[in-house]
């Protein structure tokens, strides 16, 4: 008499298949993760030195650079993108804006201080820095800033 038989994938097998399947999709988006931290990071700071760039040319027009009287980035916006036709320093995209100011690519504002709170040499120069996602509490050596 003859038995046929059949081959296939035992439990076993298609386990360790699965398994090594979920490995690997863990280990992508981790990667991804942090990809995409990383280019946010980039980004921001691409800003910041862009907002720098727009600050001194303000400064050369003006004298000065722009008072921090409205709070957050709030009067980075009202004074490098006025909108009564005076120079445009910055253009600010509409939907990186909110009432209380400019968005870092993390969510929260970029932060402006004039005059600038961190001692350094000279008495005319202002702070710009985001949180870069943490919260403004958070260890300053994890920020994205200009000095």
């Amino acid at each position: 008499m003859k038995t046929s038989r059949h081959s296939a994938f035992t439990l076993i097998e298609l386990m360790v298949v699965i398994a090594i399947i979920a490995i690997l999709a863990g280990l992508i988006l981790s990667a991804a993760g942090y990809v995409q931290k990383k280019g946010a990071r980039s980004r921001a700071e691409a800003e910041i030195a862009a907002l720098g760039t727009a600050l001194e040319n303000y400064k050369a027009d003006y004298g000065d650079y722009p008072s921090n009287i409205v709070s957050g980035s709030l009067s980075l916006i009202t004074n490098l993108m006025p909108g009564n036709g005076s120079k445009i320093y910055y253009e600010f995209k509409t939907n990186s804006t909110n009432a209380t100011g400019f968005l870092d690519p993390f969510g929260n504002n970029y932060n402006y201080s004039y005059p600038g709170s961190v001692s350094r040499g000279g008495t005319n120069f202002y702070d710009l820095w985001s949180t870069a996602g943490g919260t403004p509490s958070s260890s300053e050596n994890t920020w994205i800033k200009n000095w």
